[in-house]
């Protein structure tokens, strides 16, 4: 079985307690960076430019999927939320969700464009770039992410694009996955905790997002919030796969009361709306200000109000003229075939590109459908061991051994890891324990007024004594 961003397997009857123990209030601005210059590149080769090489394929091509049958899993499961289902683990990618999660920085570029642009309205456009652009690597990801463990971690610094994250798992029931991502010049800090709720309907697995994102521009003194649109993976026990988003998706300024509106479209019976996405930005008195138009899979871009109106109603005139001689026909099939892919988008004169995809790797297919950015999350370069906590993604074996093309041993793996999990919490059940999350803490956001997991500083310090045994 397969999904996305938010596909989660399960380990069954383990939970988590909200309570927190006390943190190092160390700065995450001031504290000594991962890949900095005092760390040499850590063993890695820069590129002659002086930026740090990356790998760009995995070291073994992906399992194959279609001998593997999950309709005796799935089929008593119609209707019920997925969080307690075991799932085969050749419908796995080799990476936990804590690395998925970071592929929302691949288009960091967009928001220290937003930085440095002094219109409110500028800055918006280049925040609902970003917005589109960090689902767009879901994009034929049809392998599941593994779930993390309680009390994992991940950590990634770019400095080519000029920022650095941690995560951390903060609840496995119901899973939970708090990040913390902030440039590394001081401009920008990102953030959020993603707890999505995943339903079978028979033919598809549909993930209701569940979290708040906010984004703070510290130059400007805004901050922005959203959530991610609804992703429904098809065809999960016959035909092809394949991912579609849709919902409504509201971004806030919280200091102008701007706010951007994006729909992300569902395909439709003849897959016209396939993967486009539409939306306008308007001021705190409702007034229109600009339409953003096109593909979470392609491009986005801007357009005034008065040019999109009058595209759409030419538009219209030819649909219909068009339309009145076509029959359109749809076969009853087992399978939710996928739409054909529609012409790419069609952009109006006088529109303003907002953001391109990247081309994928040429090997990606055999790869999971990696992106370039992807491809390097799991990367164990020389140095790291030394420096990352024990609890971080890249250490987990069943992942490296999945990853490594060693399926069995992947598998025997996971199933110790989640045994192991299940023994750790009847022991602080045992001991009337309980769990405590390391780097983040249960407190309010400060814009949304609502519950979130907020970073509490101190993990670059790198005192990583006391952490949990979770491998």
């Amino acid at each position: 079985m397969s999904n996305e961003d938010e596909f989660f397997d399960a380990v069954t009857g383990l939970e988590s307690d909200d309570s927190c123990e006390g943190l190092s209030e160390a700065s995450f601005k001031d504290a000594q960076l991962f890949g900095g210059s005092s760390q040499k590149n850590n063993g890695s080769v820069p590129q002659e430019n002086g930026i740090k090489k990356h790998r760009t394929s995995l070291p073994a091509p992906m399992y194959s999927r279609s001998n593997v049958s999950i309709w005796s899993i799935l089929k008593k499961c119609i209707g019920m939320e997925l969080s307690k289902i075991t799932m085969p683990i050749v419908f796995n990618e080799p990476l936990s969700f804590l690395q998925r999660i970071t592929e929302y920085m691949e288009h960091t570029y967009l928001i220290h464009r937003a930085c440095s642009l002094s219109n409110s309205i500028e800055r918006m456009q280049a925040v609902a770039a970003f917005a589109v652009s960090a689902v767009a690597s879901q994009w034929d990801r049809t392998g599941k992410p593994f779930n993390p463990l309680l009390g994992e971690t991940y950590e990634l610094t770019r400095e080519e694009l000029g920022f650095r994250l941690v995560s951390e798992q903060v609840s496995h029931h119901p899973p939970v996955s708090a990040f913390h991502a902030e440039s590394l010049a001081g401009d920008f800090v990102f953030h959020g905790s993603i707890y999505p709720k995943l339903k079978f309907w028979g033919k598809s697995v549909e993930a209701e997002p569940k979290g708040t994102i906010t984004l703070e521009l510290l130059k400007h003194n805004e901050a922005y919030t959203w959530s991610n649109p609804f992703c429904c993976v098809h065809n999960v026990i016959l035909g092809k796969l394949w991912i579609e988003q849709y919902g409504t998706v509201e971004i806030v300024n919280h200091r102008t009361g701007d706010k951007c509106v994006l729909s992300f479209k569902p395909c439709g019976i003849f897959g016209k709306e396939l993967h486009r996405v539409e939306g306008y930005i308007q001021d705190k008195s409702k007034k229109k200000l600009c339409v953003i138009y096109g593909k979470w899979t392609e491009c986005m871009w801007s357009i005034g109000p008065q040019a999109y109106e009058a595209h759409k109603k030419a538009e219209k005139k030819g649909d219909f003229k068009k339309q009145k001689n076509e029959d359109y026909e749809r076969a009853d099939d087992d399978a939710d075939d996928m739409p054909e892919v529609q012409e790419t988008v069609c952009v109006i004169p006088g529109s303003t590109l907002l953001w391109r995809i990247d081309s994928r790797p040429p090997h990606s297919s055999m790869m999971y459908n990696f992106t370039h950015f992807a491809m390097a999350l799991n990367e164990l370069e020389p140095g790291m061991e030394a420096v990352l906590p024990p609890t971080d993604c890249r250490f987990r074996p069943d992942i490296r051994a999945m990853e490594n093309g060693n399926m069995d041993d992947a598998s025997k793996e996971k199933e110790r890891l989640e045994e192991k999990q299940r023994g750790a919490r009847k022991d602080r059940a045992k001991h009337e324990e309980e769990w405590s999350t390391r780097w983040f803490q249960m407190s309010t956001n400060q814009y949304t007024g609502s519950q979130d997991w907020l970073y509490s500083g101190g993990y670059f310090s790198r005192n990583y004594r006391g952490l949990p045994d979770i491998y």
